[in-house]
């Protein structure tokens, strides 16, 4: 099993980050069962991500269930924050944040970085446990030195606005949101780009800003693609142009008559 290697695929579900565990590099499903019949938690924990993905079988939660508890029985910190995100989302069981918080404060407690960003989410919106906006900062910059990016944006987001006890923090909020945007996350690179705008916590610099506006946009996020055709229409970071001005509004979704003059 040591061959195996991952990569993670994250969404978003109502707050809680998915990130199922896929094998890359996939052995044959009879090995893979052999071992896991054997009681290999790896193996039973890739064994849960194929059954849950359909991946070269039959999409079957009850199967993916089965297989992530035997390995988060056996305290595999990646099985139990699988098995937590089962609950969370609700795939092929109810709806069970009180048993998502359970497995994924398992995983937590080993240092599993998307269990403790899992339970920095549960915290911040009272998921499975009582709401708690320190207890959130806490586990989310416990993920975040880990150099989770989800989590370095949530921790930026809290020096933002305070949150969690913190005091208010630009050059932090920055800090984080930056070292969340150089791994592609989208939102940090919409939030650091306003940052260098403005001068929030950092040198203004606009074309810097240009630059990490047109990162998230062409992930498809329409504030930043908003954002960037206004640049283009003043000509702030980037030399003015209309045409590509006109491009941005339409794919943010604007109506031609609700975009700004530009001559």
């Amino acid at each position: 099993m040591s061959t195996t290697r991952f990569v993670i695929l994250t969404t978003f579900f109502a707050g809680v980050i998915v990130a199922l565990l896929i094998p890359a590099q996939a052995q044959t499903l009879q090995s893979l069962q052999s071992a896991a019949e054997h009681g290999d938690a790896t193996a039973q924990n890739d064994l849960g991500t194929i059954f849950a993905h359909g991946e070269g079988v039959s999409q079957d939660y009850a199967q993916a269930m089965n297989w992530y508890r035997k390995a988060a029985e056996q305290g595999y910190a990646k099985a139990q924050n699988n098995l937590g995100t089962m609950y969370s989302q609700g795939w092929g069981i109810p709806f069970d944040y009180v048993e998502a918080f359970h497995w994924f404060h398992k995983a937590a407690e080993q240092g599993e970085k998307t269990a403790q960003f899992n339970i920095g989410v549960s915290y911040e919106y009272g998921q499975g446990v009582g709401f708690s906006d320190v207890q959130a900062v806490a586990w989310y910059r416990k993920s975040a030195e880990q150099n989770f990016p989800l989590a370095q944006f949530r921790l930026g987001r809290a020096y933002e606005r305070g949150m969690g006890g913190l005091v208010k923090d630009d050059t932090q909020a920055a800090a984080w949101y930056r070292k969340a945007a150089e791994q592609g996350q989208i939102d940090a690179q919409l939030n650091l780009a306003g940052a260098l705008l403005h001068g929030w916590g950092v040198a203004t610099d606009e074309a810097q800003a240009a630059i990490w506006y047109r990162k998230a946009a062409e992930q498809g996020n329409r504030d930043a693609q908003d954002f960037l055709a206004y640049l283009y229409t003043e000509g702030r970071g980037v030399t003015k142009d209309c045409a590509q001005a006109q491009v941005w509004f339409a794919k943010s979704g604007r109506r031609e008559e609700d975009m700004p003059a530009c001559n």
